[in-house]
């Protein structure tokens, strides 16, 4: 048989009072006397009474939950993203609902859909949002929201960005500055504003150095270990391959590794690979990962920061937050030795 769980008016009855006053206690309202206010506690200490959040919401007050929702929770950035999102929640008493959607639109309209019914106070998107429709139905509903790593300039949103052309520049320019002319990019879909910006920081970068930008180095990958492995053995199939790759994540570089290793090559030593986010992942792979890293935890302080202050105030500026990516040089790159001249070269006599 199952448990039926105690009521408001369970509580009442138990007490020998009335609902209004069980409401007061639970809200620290109104004027109760001591001894009553006790008695109350302890008779839902007794019957385990978990208030309703939703009913809770219904009468306008806030659930203290925020939905976050993320394209995969398997992938270490995402998971660090939420971990520090759930962090700085705590500290503003806020707990969080995470929603993995595989960046599918309709699995982001489901999730939408069951934190709206749910009652949260604000919804964090760090996902692929293909349809607007779904987010300006949260602005006509006066549901706060905000962005991480996407744009839409179309819409008012919060929004907490890494500089995404600078770390696709930072990460070309250190491999340019080590001596490598053919230097390839294994990107992630170019609908997403981050890997078109890192597409066209690394472009920049050769630019600058006098590289030509060659479109056969140019492949696209699912941003997985698996796509990292497919987009770096075409770029090794190549007849004039490179000596280096950026992958615009540690996952598609890691998957790099483990191509090149598959092909009897040796990283750094045959080729040079450099990653993006800088999670766990790049310290622990063999060799370390040079890699571009994002302010993990400060995105996560600054999007509920935001997200909570504007629950609390409603009306509020939205505001877009840039902030710098770092390079970290680790052991899966390596400078190239100068050209030996060859003999029909040398001008001695």
């Amino acid at each position: 048989m199952q448990d039926v769980k105690p009521t408001i008016y369970d509580i009442a009855q138990a007490a020998g009072v009335s609902t209004a006053t069980v409401s007061k206690v639970l809200n620290n309202t109104g004027r109760i006397s001591e001894k009553t206010r006790r008695n109350i506690l302890r008779i839902i200490e007794e019957m385990d009474y978990q208030p309703s959040i939703v009913a809770s919401a219904l009468t306008g007050k806030k659930t203290h939950t925020i939905g976050l929702l993320l394209p995969d929770l398997a992938n270490p950035y995402f998971s660090e993203i939420a971990r520090n999102i759930e962090d700085r929640g705590h500290d503003h008493g806020f707990s969080v609902i995470i929603c993995s959607t595989d960046n599918k639109p309709e699995k982001v309209s489901h999730y939408i859909s069951i934190l709206r019914q749910k009652r949260v106070d604000g919804i964090i998107i760090a996902t692929g949002v293909r349809d607007e429709k779904v987010l300006k139905e949260l602005n006509r509903r006066d549901i706060p929201f905000a962005l991480i790593a996407r744009e839409l300039p179309m819409l008012a949103a919060h929004t907490v960005l890494v500089d995404d052309f600078m770390g696709g520049y930072l990460a070309a320019s250190h491999l340019a500055e080590w001596g490598h002319r053919k230097i390839a990019i294994i990107a992630e879909d170019l609908q997403l504003t981050s890997s078109k910006e890192r597409v066209r920081g690394w472009r920049s970068a050769l630019e600058e150095h006098g590289i030509t930008c060659d479109e056969k180095w140019v492949v696209i990958g699912d941003f997985t270990v698996e796509g990292g492995k497919r987009a770096m053995h075409r770029l090794l199939d190549l007849p004039d391959r490179p000596t280096a790759v950026f992958a615009c994540n540690d996952l598609l570089a890691i998957g790099s590794i483990q191509a090149a290793r598959e092909r009897g090559l040796s990283v750094p030593d045959d080729v040079s690979v450099v990653g993006f986010d800088n999670t766990i992942l790049a310290t622990i792979i063999d060799p370390p990962l040079t890699t571009v890293a994002q302010p993990i935890r400060e995105i996560g302080r600054q999007v509920m920061d935001l997200l909570v202050r504007e629950i609390e105030e409603r009306k509020q500026v939205k505001q877009r937050v840039v902030l710098l990516p770092e390079l970290i040089i680790r052991q899966s790159t390596k400078r190239l030795a100068p050209a030996s001249p060859t003999d029909g070269n040398d001008d001695r006599e």
